[in-house]
């Protein structure tokens, strides 16, 4: 009897689904959070009045500059965004796109709207993924509301350019 419960105890963990299992508890500001890599992301968007937004249950999908992307915009850009907080968000939100939109996906389409509005292009060359000029690093970090692809190099909307 014993071993029979074994048995059926084993075959019950088999059958939940993994995806199940692993769901992700954190959201996307949490997950962005508890990642050393995206602390200069985490503090801008802080600072923009935008971390209840993507905190939310609305699912979404970030491309998510590393602080090494932050590291290459020129510093006299940097000042002026965080000088600059209706500025400031513009550039963030143009790194966001409504909906879950995983790697298998992003790779299947040319473009997708952010939440300004514009636009961003994606472009697989060989092996690689970009956004726009943006080389998507690591793809596919899950989140409860969404997911993060970060990416090494920060977005800029055309109308900034």
């Amino acid at each position: 009897m014993k071993r029979m419960l074994t048995v059926i105890a084993a075959i019950a963990v088999l059958a939940v689904p993994a995806s199940a299992a692993a769901a992700p508890s954190k959201n996307i500001v949490e997950t962005a959070a508890a990642a050393p890599q995206f602390s200069t992301l985490v503090s801008l968007v802080e600072r923009a009045g935008l971390a209840e937004a993507l905190s939310s249950k609305r699912q979404l999908t970030v491309f998510a500059p590393t602080d090494a992307a932050f590291n290459k915009v020129p510093k006299k850009t940097l000042n002026t965004l965080l000088e600059n907080r209706r500025l400031l968000r513009r550039v963030l939100l143009y790194h966001v796109v409504a909906g879950k939109v995983p790697a298998k996906q992003v790779i299947k389409r040319k473009r997708a709207k952010t939440l300004t509005g514009a636009r961003v292009a994606f472009k697989v060359r060989g092996k690689q993924v970009y956004v726009n000029d943006a080389r998507v690093i690591t793809p596919d970090i899950r989140a409860s509301n969404g997911i993060v692809h970060a990416v090494n190099r920060v977005l800029i909307p055309p109308s900034l350019r």
